[in-house]
């Protein structure tokens, strides 16, 4: 524990955290095993089964729709599935997630399925998805601190971002022959998961005990109030809602794309495969040298910047260049987009105080993929009566201009490091058998009030004052 607080204090003066820093804790390195292994079996069944419905119905806004269908829970149940996590040990919620995703995917192998039977059952599937995701990102700030976690994270999205080169490629490639396949290893690469998270996550207790429960709408109801009554985590939730509404328009619009007259259906399918890994493969990049080169404080002043070009990177479509120049205006919206979502992503989890991460998660989750859901949809409407080149290109000019207005907001870096700090100043809540012995209060404790459930308590100077959890004033100004 000496050594890791020498090396934060390392980090915090400037020097980027090692990937043997990261790998050192044997905790991380069963995580990413898990998590990289079902997003390989996930992508590779969503390129599947995004070719399989195009090649069916001839319709851009039902290929659309497959691909935007895993995005549809997070409407519907994010933010509760999300707080549900945080009553559970996150390692048993991942664990059961994996498992229930497991059988329902073997179910959609089932022969003779209809193609609206088929998307019903892989929505089930995704229902399991926020309290996962979820319970993975509360986990990860106790399992990695200070810079480790931003580094931490960015090998974790990268390496998502290369599931996605690997899996719509061998998707596409699988459904040709036999698009169940794809669903089989799909299951398989979940049980594996719950395999190895059983084997290598350390059990923690619940993050919210019983006896401090309240209504899940309200626990839920928490979770938004946090996020919007501090000003930090809502300039970050702002941000991450609206840049991957244009960086995900080219991997829902690829097969349509590709698809257009002037290519053979061999030249199609290598189109496709080029435009779905293109922004994949620039993320993959601009994570693992963004995150490991870059130091700390000036990725920070990076995220506007690269927020801005994320769009603009695309607005060249309008020209209608061919699929390899697609490709590469793709790959540079990815690299901008890995500048700054895991800094973002690290900053937020920082300011939040324990107890609180599964919801907020939920809240940020829900827009994020909501949105990408949104927009992927209403780019395959707007495909269907105007030419792709023309809706992308025009979509990622009003992108840029949109963010230029939100990134006009950002707040100072000290406003960041206040919210960090009376985050971390907060008391975490007590383990659940701590919370039960102390159920029954004394003598003394009848007297005394204790803690609101569903609002955080800070101490000392570094306190979240009542307007919503804004830094007190003492903590620090912009």
């Amino acid at each position: 524990m000496e050594a890791q607080s020498v090396s934060d204090e390392a980090h915090r003066a400037g020097s980027p955290a090692t990937f043997r820093e990261v790998f050192a804790g044997d905790e991380f390195r069963f995580l990413y095993a898990s998590v990289a292994l079902s997003w390989i079996g996930d992508y590779i069944a969503r390129a599947a089964v995004t070719v399989l419905v195009y090649r069916q119905t001839e319709s851009v806004a039902l290929s659309a729709a497959a691909f935007a269908v895993s995005f549809l829970p997070w409407l519907i149940g994010g933010p509760l599935l999300t707080t549900i996590a945080e009553r559970h040990a996150y390692h048993r919620v991942m664990i059961v997630t994996d498992l229930v995703r497991m059988i329902l995917v073997l179910l959609v192998v089932v022969p003779g399925l209809p193609v609206w039977a088929m998307l019903a059952l892989l929505f089930c599937t995704t229902l399991a998805n926020p309290p996962n995701q979820a319970a993975r990102s509360a986990l990860m700030p106790l399992v990695l601190t200070g810079d480790r976690l931003i580094v931490g994270l960015s090998l974790i999205t990268s390496t998502s971002q290369l599931a996605q080169v690997s899996g719509y490629v061998a998707g596409a490639a699988i459904a040709a022959v036999n698009p169940r396949a794809a669903l089989v290893f799909n299951a398989a690469t979940f049980a594996v998961s719950a395999l190895v998270i059983r084997l290598g996550v350390r059990a923690r207790p619940p993050a919210t005990a019983a006896n401090g429960r309240q209504h899940l709408l309200r626990e839920t109801a928490d979770g938004f109030r946090l996020v919007w009554g501090t000003d930090v985590l809502r300039a970050i939730a702002v941000l991450v809602w609206t840049v991957p509404l244009f960086a995900i328009v080219p991997e829902g619009l690829a097969a349509a794309w590709a698809a257009e007259p002037g290519l053979s259906e061999p030249e199609r399918g290598l189109a496709q495969a080029l435009i779905m890994a293109a922004s994949p493969t620039g993320y993959i990049l601009g994570g693992l040298l963004i995150g490991r080169l870059v130091r700390p404080d000036r990725r920070r002043r990076l995220i506007r910047p690269f927020a801005v070009l994320a769009p603009l990177a695309l607005a060249p479509t309008l020209f209608d260049p061919s699929p390899p120049v697609i490709a590469v205006l793709a790959a540079i919206c990815g690299f901008a987009v890995a500048g700054l979502m895991p800094v973002a992503n690290g900053l937020f989890v920082q300011a939040l105080p324990h107890g609180y991460r599964a919801r907020a998660f939920g809240v940020i989750a829900t827009g994020m993929q909501v949105g990408q859901g949104f927009a992927v949809l209403a780019t395959g409407i707007l495909a269907d009566r105007f030419a792709i080149p023309t809706v992308v290109g025009f979509w990622s000019l009003a992108g840029a201009a949109l963010i230029t207005l939100v990134v006009l907001r950002w707040p100072g870096e000290q406003r960041f490091d206040a919210a960090i700090a009376a985050a971390a100043a907060a008391p975490a809540p007590p383990p659940a058998a701590q919370a039960a012995a102390a159920a029954a209060p004394g003598p003394s404790q009848a007297a005394t009030p204790g803690p609101r459930p569903g609002v955080p308590q800070t101490r000392g100077h570094s306190r979240l004052d009542s307007s919503g959890g804004q830094p007190s004033s003492e903590v620090g100004s912009v």
